[in-house]
């Protein structure tokens, strides 16, 4: 089974996007630096994205990509579908010419486990891992490395050292 860069880095970068929402419309300047992805690669996933009817773009001074939508109904599985990405777990990308031109022994096997996969990360929002605790905490991390660490975030530096 295998997720692509693609695949991944879309997620990273609509999860970067969804934490920072609060904000106003994120560059995608902002997320390169935070994330580690070029940004020429966050220009064409958010151009698929924008497709995909998942984030907005907001032009001038100030301006950056939005979700289009609430992160409650902004599915993982939406995310990779709309970069063109599938998560296969088949040698054949699903064609059925596994074994010389014909379906393999396992290849309803592996069609069922991409489908439950794919069922899997439809049952998770952005919402659900904006929730997660340990998100929450990287995010914090990554925030003040780059310096843009808010007056009310010194409060959860300070809890969070406590702990």
């Amino acid at each position: 089974m295998r997720l692509t860069t693609k695949g991944r880095y879309a997620v990273t970068a609509m999860l970067d996007l969804a934490l920072h929402a609060q904000d106003g419309p994120v560059s995608l300047a902002d997320i390169s630096e935070r994330q580690g992805i070029s940004l020429s690669y966050l220009e064409q996933l958010f151009a698929k994205l924008r497709r995909g009817s998942l984030v907005t773009s907001v032009r001038g001074p100030g301006g950056g990509y939005q979700l289009s939508r609430e992160m409650e109904s902004i599915q993982v599985a939406q995310v990779i579908d709309a970069v063109n990405e599938s998560v296969d777990a088949t040698r054949c990308q699903g064609l059925g010419d596994c074994h010389s031109g014909g379906t393999c022994l396992t290849h309803h096997l592996w069609c069922d486990l991409s489908q439950r996969i794919h069922e899997f990360l439809s049952g998770i929002s952005l919402a659900d891992l904006v929730k997660r605790s340990d998100v929450q905490e990287l995010a914090l991390l990554q925030d003040i490395r780059r310096g843009s660490c808010q007056a009310g975030s010194s409060e959860k530096i300070e809890t969070t050292a406590v702990k």
